[in-house]
């Protein structure tokens, strides 16, 4: 892998990122532990999670794994705040960003974590429940009192992203590094204003569901395995929405490429995502260690030109 600046920071991320959101979930630990391990050794240092995933269980699980990993000071860990689900219940979806919530927050995920500061803190959405003022001001502490090294957004909009960009550097606080972003060639809509606010904000961009919860892979052009995601009612519907004619028209093309290169679909559709213009990482969320490990494999592969600019063409909106 190589290795990236975050935005306009000193902090050096390598260019795919592993995602935590199926662990304690649909990944046991023993998966988890195997695609940690596949993870560091294939050179990557950036791992990604959030309170709010499994309700901190996949906090708690990352943290024990980095208990026996070690090489603390080789990775940057990053977490989020501002999102709850109510009594654990996944469909009672809350969000708040106050600065009682978010601080609260921050020390339950280092608790978890086992940690006495992560590497980048992210707020997990934009809530109008509380001033963006508040929220960047509690961010803002949480650096300046050493449990976080650098702050970033996610899932904000355009405005949102150049606004909270904006108010740190005028009012001399720390900058933000980064932001998260939904972004695959079947969901390119942050290009029109989101990737050029992060651009002209100095942020980072990372990227989460590059592969648009599988539907790139190309599993889904015959049917819906009885074991994927697709056929579950948390991602069936995400799946079918993404194979309408114009999706099932971009993964052909995805295959045709990945045939014609020696290739796998996954391997064409996350060089796309992490060599796209101000790009840091793609962030890769696999159920199965074996699912991490193929996608993984894309690490010393560069798409040709010519491919990127077919694939740009139909997967254009």
């Amino acid at each position: 892998m190589q290795q990236r600046s975050l935005g306009n920071t000193g902090l050096k991320v390598t260019d795919l990122g592993l995602g935590t959101w199926t662990w304690a979930r649909e990944t046991d630990e023993h998966e988890a532990r195997d695609q940690l391990r596949s993870y560091l050794d294939a050179g990557g240092n950036l791992i990604d999670t959030a309170a709010v995933y499994g309700n901190g269980a996949s906090e708690e699980l990352l943290g024990h794994l980095l208990r026996e990993v070690g090489r603390r000071e080789d990775l940057v860990i990053a977490t989020k705040a501002g999102v709850t689900f109510r009594d654990g219940d996944r469909s009672k979806r809350e969000l708040d960003t106050s600065r009682k919530a978010i601080l609260e927050t921050l020390d339950a995920s280092l608790k978890r974590l086992q940690l006495d500061h992560v590497d980048l803190w992210q707020m997990h959405v934009w809530s109008d429940n509380a001033p963006i003022e508040e929220t960047l001001a509690a961010m803002d502490d949480a650096v300046r009192s050493g449990r976080v090294m650098y702050a970033g957004i996610s899932n904000y909009n355009a405005w949102q992203t150049a606004q909270a960009a904006t108010l740190q550097s005028v009012l001399g606080r720390t900058p933000l590094a980064s932001t998260q972003v939904q972004y695959s060639l079947l969901d390119r809509r942050v290009e029109e204003s989101i990737l050029p606010a992060a651009a002209a904000t100095g942020l980072g961009v990372l990227a989460w569901s590059p592969l648009a919860s599988g539907a790139l892979t190309g599993k889904y052009r015959s049917g819906t395995p009885s074991d994927s995601r697709g056929a579950t009612d948390e991602y069936g519907p995400r799946i079918e929405a993404y194979l309408d004619d114009h999706g099932r028209g971009v993964v052909e093309a995805v295959c045709r490429a990945a045939d014609g290169l020696g290739w796998t679909p996954t391997e064409v559709a996350l060089a796309w995502v992490r060599d796209r213009p101000g790009m840091t990482a793609p962030l890769l969320g696999a159920r199965t260690a074996a699912q991490l490990k193929a996608a993984l494999s894309v690490a010393d592969k560069a798409l040709p030109p010519e491919l990127v600019a077919a694939l740009d063409d139909v997967s254009a909106e």
